[in-house]
Parts: structure tokens; sequence; C-alpha cells
């Protein structure tokens, strides 16, 4: 079978994907590329999920790229505005004309011998596949599942008469207008959709099984919307970019030395929203510290506002069955409902559920580490993106394309064809460790055990600190003992 060959290969059109690309153009501009992107559109999870009120849980001054400010007003962004962001940045580069829709990765063998991938695409139009050759593989893949998210089996589930609707499959038209609606989940897509369907249906029960910490915050940046009157529109960008970075390194960083505090100082702001009658204990105190999973962020206090309102009910209870019309509590209760929407999480997916094959050699990559958080020890001439847990995805999408260009770059000039990291003899007997440590929401704790561990010492340490990886990927070494490079 033919194949056409690219020095880089970026797999992914979504917002990491797109600003990887712009880097590569940028810092490698001699280097043939491709992005091969298994939907029919551009924007990954922007464009995929539909369901009413998506919008960000970070602010777009470090959820956006750096090398494009922001320009709208508001700082917490619907989905639609994030997708014409990434479709403009795509433009404004001529990044579109490099991407091919419908072309899912399936399987990705390394030869040594070839310093080459080989990766077998799978086409969404034919269901043939195609092959296409690289020199070096960049995943933008995110880390879900996108035909599915995650749903637990719900005991009667067959017996229930509405819809029952995942958001992550939300259906055109789906009419909610005057039912009565029961969103299993506490995450940040159940209390992004509570307040925004509740606008039209007759009643929300938000349930629970148990609670989140939950912050409100405005959905504007005022300092920000100060700075671009008075300022160019990059170095007012970059002001707000790091004013906001700052903050949220300073909160997570809170977190960890005097978490008892910040968990008293989130609690006091939900009383003063909910009032002293509110059973602000049962239903929005959680039995783990702050950013042990992330805090849930409710720009305006619209969750609040719709509680206030008679609109929203929270139950924290445990689901015994799923009944005819609605749903059996443990305690007996029941809980009336005409549709039931299960925002019950994602199902992670590992480099999007890639084969990868080195030398023959199938990779579990489990059984692997984590070089730096972006490689995996013994897997030639790959990298791969995932964003922080405690700050914005596309700060380390960011420094992750940098570095990536800077390693392209230094093979370059060395003349070298292949990088791998290589764990050295004398760290062999490092403790080994999850990936993410201290970070215990359900999609995570489910795909622990398929991801690279992390060891005791760098550089097989998944660093999550913005201030430190900054320092590590754009001004560190790059030829280390453990990357090795060869010809």
């Amino acid at each position: 079978m033919q194949s056409e060959y690219f020095d880089v290969v970026i797999v992914g059109a979504g917002l990491s994907g797109i600003g990887a690309a712009c880097h590569l153009q940028q810092n490698c501009p001699g280097k043939s590329y491709v992005i091969l992107e298994g939907r029919d559109a551009m924007g990954g999870t922007w464009d995929l999920f539909r369901y009413p009120g998506i919008r960000s849980d970070s602010d777009m001054h470090t959820l956006g790229y750096n090398f494009k400010p922001w320009r709208e007003s508001k700082a917490i962004a619907d989905g639609p505005s994030i997708l014409n962001y990434v479709h403009e940045t795509a433009a404004e580069h001529g990044i579109d004309r490099h991407i091919r829709y419908g072309q899912r990765i399936v399987k990705a063998a390394w030869s040594s011998e070839d310093a080459c991938w080989t990766l077998e695409a799978r086409r969404s139009d034919t269901g043939r596949s195609i092959n296409v050759r690289c020199n070096v593989l960049l995943m933008c893949s995110g880390y879900y599942r996108y035909e599915s998210g995650y749903t637990p089996e719900f005991k009667g589930r067959e017996r229930f008469q509405g819809p029952i609707v995942h958001p992550q499959l939300w259906p055109q038209g789906l009419d909610y207008r005057d039912k009565k609606v029961v969103v299993i989940g506490s995450g940040a897509t159940a209390m992004t959709l509570v307040p925004e369907m509740a606008k039209q249906a007759a009643h929300i029960t938000m349930l629970q099984r148990s609670p989140t910490y939950v912050l409100s915050q405005p959905d504007t940046d005022r300092i920000a919307n100060i700075l671009k009157r008075l300022l160019p529109a990059k170095m007012a960008y970059a002001i707000t970019r790091w004013k906001n970075i700052t903050i949220q390194q300073w909160i997570y960083r809170r977190t960890r030395t005097a978490p008892d505090k910040v968990k008293r100082t989130l609690l006091k702001w939900v009383r003063k929203e909910l009032g002293k009658d509110y059973d602000v204990d049962k239903h929005f105190t959680p039995d783990y510290n702050p950013w042990d999973q992330r805090l849930c962020l409710v720009p305006n206090g619209d969750l609040f506002v719709a509680i206030r309102s008679g609109k929203v009910s929270v139950v924290t209870e445990q689901i015994d069955t799923f009944v005819e019309n609605g749903i059996r509590l443990q305690t007996g209760a029941e809980l009336d409902a005409d549709i039931i929407i299960t925002a019950t999480g994602l199902d992670l997916l590992v480099l999007g559920g890639v084969q990868f094959v080195v030398d023959g050699k199938p990779v579990d990559f489990s059984r692997t580490y984590s070089y730096k958080g972006i490689m995996s020890s013994g897997v030639p001439n790959m990298m791969s993106t995932f964003g922080y847990i405690n700050a914005s995805w596309t700060l380390r999408a960011d420094l992750t394309a940098e570095y990536f260009c800077r390693v392209v770059n230094h093979m370059d000039a060395g003349g070298y064809r292949q990088f791998t990291p290589r764990v050295r003899a004398e760290d062999r007997d490092m403790q080994a460790r999850p990936w993410i440590t201290e970070f215990s929401p359900g999609y995570m704790q489910r795909g622990l055990d398929r991801l690279p561990k992390q060891g005791d010492r760098e550089p097989w340490i998944n660093p999550q600190n913005y201030k430190l990886d900054k320092k590590m990927f754009l001004k560190g070494e790059i030829d280390d003992d453990e990357l090795v490079f060869r010809a």
C-alpha cells in the first residue's frame, strides 16, 4: 500500500491540534505536516458538545492561545464562541488547508531502521484504511472517548418511559419546555446544564451522589476589558493572561497548603448565596479537599439564582432504581421526571485509542514511565498533549507544542532522526506512582491503570506547575541523559 510522507503528523484538529500547527509553522517553517482528524469537523470538544449552555469552565485569557488574544468581552465564553475562535485561528494561519477530516488513526507502527512512523487511518466515508508515514508524531487527540460518555449501570433503566440523554450525545431538538427534568451528576456539565435548562423547564432536579465545591465569579473580566480599551490588544491580553495565571496558581497552592481555610471560604460564599436556612452542609460540602477534584465554576452565580427562584432543587441521595415516571431513591422517595439527563462523566481514552507498536512489539503504556508528562519511555519520536488538572488546558498545550518544536529543531541541528526517552539503569528502582496524584474524579480513577506511570524524580515526574513547566519546556536543556538522540 502506497503512503504519503510528512515530516510531522498532528493527530486531532481540536483546540490543541490547531494551536500545535500554528506553533509548528512559526518555529519550524520548513517542515511538512498534516493534521489527521477522526471526526468530520474542526474543534474537538467545542464542536462535539451541543448541550444547552455549553461553555468554558476556565477564563478565555488562559484557555485561549498564547499567540492569539481573546477579544470578546465575556471571559467565560459559550461553546459557539470558543469554536469560532478555533476556526478563526485556523483560517488566519492557513491551518485549515492541512486538515484531513474523517481519518481516524487506529494503529501507529514505528520502525527504528527507517526512523519512521506508519499510521493506519480508517476513513469514515468509505471504511477503507489508508497509510500515512512521518518522522515525528504529535498526539492532540484529547483524553476521552468521543463516541460515548460514561454512564453507570442504573437498575430499572428500561422501565423509564421518557428520554434518557447523556450530554455528550445531546439529541437535536430535544423539547424540555415545561417538562420535569432530573439531571444526574454534580460536575461541571451538570452545573452548566441545570441553570440553562431551568429557563424553560417546569422544574429541574440536580440529583447527586455527593457534593462538589462550587465557585461563583462574573463571566466578564473587568480589568481585562479596561486594559483592552487602553492598550494594544496583544499587550492587554498578555497582562490579563499573566494576572489570571498568577491567581489560578495562588489559589491552587492555597488548597494544598491550607485546605481547611479554602474550604471555609468557599462554603461561606455558598451560604451567602443560598441563605442560612439552606442545607449547605449536605448539598455543597464534599468529603474531600478543594482541588482534589476540579472546582465547579458557576458564572454570575447562575446556579444559585436558579435555586433561589424555586425552579431548581438539589437532592443528595443514592439511586435505588429507575421507575416508569422517574427515579426511586434508596430512602424510598421518588423524583418525578419526564426526561432524565445522565451527566455522569467521560470515558477516558489513552492516546485516542490508537494501537501503538514499536519495532514489531505492541506498546503497553501502563508499563511505561512518563517523561516530563508528554512522552513515554521506550516510545520514539512521539509526544502527546494533556492539559493541566489545576489550570486551563491550553496553558500546557501551548508549552507542549513549543517544546515539541524545540526538539524538532534540535534534531535538525544535530543531524538526528530519532529521540527516545530511556530510563537509565540507576533509575530503574525508582518508586512507580500513578500518572496523576491528588486528583480523584471518577473519569481519572477509572482510567489510571491504562496510563503511564510517573517516577519519584525528574524527568520522570508528570508536573502540574505552570511556572516550573514554562522554565523546563522553554529554557531547559533538551539533550539530557534520559532523552536519547540518534541518527
